[in-house]
């Protein structure tokens, strides 16, 4: 195994690590503004960069129950959020896949 590099991305507008400042997405990868976490706001994102995932687990989430892992930051390892593994109900499938980043948990890089 070797070293793990971060991926810096290249856009007018990064999300990244509030604790850190690591990049972790690129704002035109969000799917929707219209998610809670823990911490309040939340955006569903279709893909993020410079984070480890946790082990997967059954939740029982406001729209029903899914198969989700939470995800940290590479760099400093604070949770940000969590990525669906799998939704039960059809109507939720289309988060399979998909990563929540908490607003709380973020910084504007750029």
């Amino acid at each position: 195994m070797g070293l793990a590099y971060n991926v810096y991305l290249n856009s007018k507008k990064i999300y990244g690590c509030k604790t850190c400042k690591t990049h972790l997405a690129d704002h035109d990868e969000i799917i929707s503004r219209n998610f809670r976490g823990q911490h309040g706001k939340a955006y569903l994102f279709n893909s993020v960069v410079n984070i480890q995932q946790g082990e997967a687990g059954e939740r029982n989430m406001t729209t029903g129950r899914h198969v989700v892992r939470d995800i940290c930051c590479r760099q400093c390892k604070e949770i940000v959020g969590w990525k669906y593994d799998r939704a039960y109900e059809s109507t939720e499938k289309y988060k399979e896949g998909k990563f929540i980043l908490e607003q709380e948990l973020l910084c504007q890089v750029s």
